[in-house]
């Protein structure tokens, strides 16, 4: 019964889209079949051929080689903040762990090893190797595929320079395919450290976050597509090569990469104390309101009630449709990172296995306002002679991004 309301969601999602097009009288079934089709082949090929499940095993070493070399730096700067031996006893497990610390400076390791991965040319090389299937099985430009790929390893706002030389030629509708794609994913600089969040959750977490990016990909260019048509104009040129590494030498790109890092850890760490403590005003000043069925307002309990519909239409049964809802509505208006958080912390029995494996899909974007905000900013210096066109796009792809993450949940509700 659940997969067949996961099979009607996707439709419907599918429709939600359509309706939102600029153009309605484009057909669109043979988009929505073909984005819907690469994405059950992508799910069941991870999800259940062993091949593509040995890649979950592989992740999850690397991440934890990953985090325990990051654990050697930070315990080697902070001592037992940073994770280090405690010289005393901890008075419940997990007392003495520091979120800014101890989990956070991943980003700073991630982001020197991409910088380095890049230098080497083994990153431009994985990546052109998705932009390939992506062109061959949905038909889009090797210029919007490599850019679209490029979103599964770097942000939503390093991916475009990947191709910045054609931004401005771009065609609207690749334009928008390639802004949804990088709402629609996560970038390999919070990879691991999302997986660490998720680790006693679910087993194998590092896998199951890229493949969540890795459906999230078609079902991005099939909303995309689905919401801003192909005008049929102007054929964007394919480019030959990925740009040049800008570092001369393996340790500059290092270096490189470790500032780029730290001021993503500055963002990050920034970010999550001011919207917790917004947050908890919005409470405050809600609570001053009359409650409703007997309970305070929150911008929890107001999230999920506008998100219920749509956690329902991914397979999230109707009585765990609230908790769903309120996880959906805090990654959208806040962030993933914060989803991450809460759905961690949830009471035992608030939501089935079956639930919480949906919801570790569906969150895995980057579709909320914040990024929003990132996304236009980095854009439009990047072409700043199409600043007018990439506003008005912005709030189209927060809504797609959303979409195809949904469609991602929807999926795994199905083939899981």
């Amino acid at each position: 019964m659940l997969m067949l309301q996961s099979l009607a969601g996707l439709a419907g999602l599918c429709l939600i889209g359509w309706l939102l097009s600029e153009d309605r009288r484009v057909s669109g079934w043979r988009v929505a079949l073909t984005g819907l089709a690469a994405q059950i082949i992508v799910a069941v090929i991870l999800l259940h051929f062993p091949p593509g499940k040995q890649v979950f095993v592989w992740l999850n070493g690397a991440v934890l080689a990953l985090q325990e070399a990051t654990r050697a730096g930070t315990s080697f700067a902070f001592g037992y903040l940073g994770g280090g031996n405690l010289p005393f006893e901890e008075s419940y497990p997990g007392a003495a762990f520091v979120l800014a610390l101890q989990a956070l400076p991943l980003i700073l390791v991630t982001s020197a090893l991409t910088a380095l991965l890049y230098h080497l040319r083994v990153l431009p090389l994985i990546v052109w190797g998705f932009a390939w299937l992506l062109e061959k099985s949905l038909r889009v430009s090797g210029l919007v595929g490599v850019s679209a790929a490029a979103n599964v390893f770097v942000g939503m706002v390093e991916a475009p320079l990947f191709v910045r030389p054609y931004l401005a030629k771009l065609g609207r509708s690749d334009l928008f395919v390639v802004m949804t794609c990088g709402m629609a994913t996560i970038a390999g600089t919070v990879f691991a450290l999302y997986a660490v969040f998720l680790d006693g959750l679910l087993d194998d977490a590092p896998g199951h976050l890229l493949t969540a990016s890795l459906i999230s990909l078609p079902a991005a260019v099939m909303v995309a597509r689905l919401m801003v048509p192909p005008d049929g104009g102007a054929v964007e040129p394919n480019p030959v090569a990925l740009p040049p590494s800008p570092d001369r030498s393996s340790m500059e790109a290092v270096a490189r990469g470790t500032q780029e890092g730290a001021n993503l850890l500055i963002y990050v760490t920034a970010m999550l104390i001011v919207l917790i403590a917004l947050v908890a005003l919005f409470d405050a000043v809600l609570g001053l309101l009359p409650g409703v069925g007997g309970t305070a307002l929150s911008v929890q309990r107001i999230l999920s009630w506008v998100m219920m519909p749509v956690v329902w239409l991914m397979g999230i049964p109707w009585s765990e449709a609230a908790t769903a809802g309120s996880l959906m509505g805090t990654k959208t208006a806040l962030n993933e990172l914060i989803a991450y958080i809460q759905l961690t912390n949830l009471e035992e029995g608030s939501l089935s296995e079956r639930s919480r494996l949906i919801m570790v899909y569906a969150i895995c974007g980057f579709a909320n306002f914040g990024s929003l905000g990132i996304m236009l900013g980095g854009l439009t210096a990047m072409v700043p002679e199409r600043r007018a066109e990439i506003v008005a796009l912005g709030g189209r792809s927060l809504i797609s991004g959303t979409i195809a993450t949904c469609m991602t949940g929807g999926i795994v509700g199905l083939v899981a």
